[in-house]
């Protein structure tokens, strides 16, 4: 019986919570010191408030587990949210206490940009110092993978490529016996599972990684079974390619494994959090900076043809709820019912005003309001009609995941080309493909990537008409 399965935590966790607790506070000291600011109690409290709330941001965003296998650009990301969360939490305190004319402002902000630099830097250089120890030989783990199908193959060419992990596959061992005394990117398949005990006593591998598929549930408790009475590490990797899971998160409910097949990233309430300031913030900015061009644009679609300034759409928002969407008008007629026929290249329907705010984008600026209104985002998979979503649902697969977030006046699809007129159904499918992948790999840099990457190509489009 399953009680608990626990992360894999790195093997330096407890030096690197007592180091994430002080750096904070100790890197605020120097940075006044240099400064000649006076270092008083606000500040200590400060510090010690910074370590504190870090280290419990780092265990909830994941920054405490093994480092094995996971890219140094994927474990810095993981600190910069964790440092956010603090820095956002702290910020918080300071405006509930009004207690903010207390700080030195340039050596408050010097150590918010220092110290997240710092925790990656000697995380960096820790692990630096380690992956050339293993390269050499050092620290170095056996393995041996049972099951030389799909799943055991790529894990072995992860291990492979990636040898500062300090791990070496010596053999695979697979009941198909056309492999036995083959070579599979030059690791032999040595034999049988039978008696896989044994075999695994007399060639001493620290770890034994199973990766037969699910089906063979019978076979796998055998083995595993047997192996209890090795002293080697056994590991069990889920056979992912059978099922779409590639792009799944873990959790676990009372000790037990749990899989979201269709998740992301923005379902957790901290990130949750972070986009709403984002949208908040970026939104508010920018109506200000274009209330005169939204004057202009209104002033000139009355001008243009007889109807109301803005029209209405209904679109399916976050979670499939029905929302509307604020556009300048740019037909002059509107449809908004169960058919709905999209824009097409010279359409008799759009004014010659209506054209223009169409291909530079300038008809979808009121959408600034729905995001302040918290229907939207900034970035997101553009809303599609409510027609249109029911009649792609059924033809495109997976369409609906892309309803698991707000949708946006930008997104990922829209800056690599894929807006405008969905003609034909590779369009939209390559369309929903784009969205799924920022759904499935949202972070803020990734926001305000795409949101620079519009200012440059995504406004003005050869497909928006």
């Amino acid at each position: 019986m399953l009680n608990a399965i626990k992360p894999d935590h790195s093997g330096f966790v407890w030096i690197h919570r007592v180091i994430d607790a002080l750096l904070p506070i100790l890197l605020l000291l120097s940075l006044t010191q240099l400064q000649n600011i006076p270092w008083h109690d606000r500040y200590l409290t400060m510090g010690l408030l910074g370590g504190f709330v870090f280290v419990i941001a780092s265990q909830m965003v994941g920054v405490y587990r093994s480092w094995r296998g996971r890219s140094l650009f994927a474990s810095a990301k993981l600190i910069l949210n964790a440092w956010l969360l603090t820095w956002a939490t702290l910020i918080v305190i300071a405006f509930l206490y009004k207690d903010s004319e207390n700080f030195s402002r340039l050596a408050v902000t010097l150590w918010a940009i220092i110290t997240p630099i710092i925790l990656i830097g000697y995380r960096v250089t820790l692990r630096t110092v380690l992956a050339k120890y293993r390269m050499h030989g050092n620290n170095t783990k056996t393995i041996a993978i049972i099951g030389a199908g799909k799943v055991g193959q790529h894990i072995a060419n992860i291990i492979q490529n990636n040898p500062w992990l300090g791990y070496r596959v010596c053999a695979f061992y697979d009941d198909n016996t056309e492999l036995h005394n083959t070579q599979i990117n030059d690791i032999p398949v040595k034999g049988c599972t039978n008696q896989i005990g044994d075999i695994v006593n007399q060639n001493h591998y620290s770890e034994i990684y199973i990766c037969l598929p699910l089906r063979a549930e019978q076979k796998i408790k055998q083995i595993l079974n047997e192996l209890t009475d090795t002293t080697s590490v056994v590991k069990f990797v889920p056979d992912l390619f059978s099922f779409d899971l590639m792009h799944a998160k873990t959790s676990e409910l009372k000790g037990i494994p749990v899989f979201s097949v269709y998740d992301t990233p923005l379902s957790s309430t901290s990130n949750q959090i972070i986009k709403r300031l984002e949208d908040v913030v970026f939104s508010s900015i920018i109506l200000v900076l274009i209330s005169p061009i939204l004057l202009w644009i209104a002033f000139m679609v009355k001008k243009s043809s007889p109807g109301p300034v803005l029209f209405k759409q209904k679109r399916y928002g976050l979670n499939g709820k029905e929302i509307k969407v604020y556009k300048f008008r740019s037909m002059t007629a509107q449809d908004n019912g169960a058919v709905i026929k999209q824009a097409t290249q010279n359409d008799p329907r759009v004014t010659p005003f209506g054209a223009f705010i169409r291909r530079t984008s300038l008809d979808e600026l009121p959408q600034f309001i729905n995001v302040l209104q918290g229907k939207m985002s900034i970035v997101g998979p553009r809303p599609h009609a409510v027609a249109h979503n029911e009649e792609y649902r059924k033809l495109v697969p997976k369409y609906m995941q892309r309803h698991l977030v707000k949708p946006g006046i930008t997104g990922w699809a829209q800056i690599n080309g894929w807006r405008g007129e969905t003609d034909t159904l590779e369009k939209m499918e390559k369309r929903v493909q784009f969205d799924l992948h920022y759904i499935n790999n949202w972070s803020l840099w990734l926001d305000i990537r795409i949101i620079i990457l519009t200012i440059f190509k995504g406004f003005i489009n050869k497909n928006a008409y």
